[in-house]
């Protein structure tokens, strides 16, 4: 797996060998295949904020956008290595991630954890975007954002048993959250944060209710 930072925010802080170990982690237990490459690019908040103008029709900044080479499709069998449900993942660029850390550092700490932490849930969201997962549907959010969750603390257990730590692994809701635990974070931190369709949250029932 070729991942390949470029770091043109000019932030500091940014800890571009973690974001290397995550996204070469969470693309590996995907099963892409080894010579598969894929780009993440580390921008300021102008350039976040042009890009998601110009490609997503929305204004302010974000703090995390995906550029697939390809179209890929659940199970739509994309020579360019896909998801792993497809019957023929390939070798091939994947495409590019980009975080925005300035963005990012105020959702982490209005989450409650670090910004290590944080760009590495974008990082792992980014890389299941390249793959061709989304959440336009609640059906496509609850799985994506389950597998992003599972694949972000399957990541702590293996720097572990590699006597690897970059930051402590944070607990809270918003560590590995639900798609409305995101919401709740955007609704805190002004801009456009990773989109939600988030289904409304179970109402806890009164005392006496079924």
């Amino acid at each position: 797996m070729s991942i390949e930072v470029f770091n043109e925010s000019g932030f500091a802080g940014v800890n571009e060998e973690m974001l290397i170990d995550v996204a070469s982690f969470a693309l590996g237990e995907l099963d892409i295949h080894p010579d598969a490459e894929a780009s993440i690019h580390i921008v300021d908040l102008a350039t976040i904020t042009d890009l998601h103008v110009r490609w997503l029709d929305l204004e302010g900044p974000t703090d995390v956008m995906t550029f697939p080479m390809d179209e890929l499709t659940p199970g739509g069998g994309s020579s360019s290595g896909g998801r792993p449900d497809a019957p023929t993942p390939g070798n091939a660029m994947l495409g590019d991630i980009v975080l925005a850390p300035e963005f990012a550092a105020k959702q982490a700490a209005a989450a409650g954890h670090g910004l290590d932490h944080e760009l590495a849930l974008l990082t792992v969201h980014g890389c299941l975007h390249l793959l061709g997962y989304d959440h336009a549907v609640p059906a496509e959010e609850r799985e994506m954002f389950a597998l992003q969750n599972e694949l972000l603390a399957d990541w702590y257990d293996d720097i572990k048993r590699r006597g690897v730590q970059y930051q402590p692994r944070p607990t809270g809701a918003q560590a590995f959250p639900s798609a409305a635990d995101r919401l709740d974070l955007d609704g805190i931190v002004p801009g456009g944060g990773i989109p939600a369709i988030a289904e409304p949250k179970a109402s806890t029932p009164e005392p006496g209710e079924n």
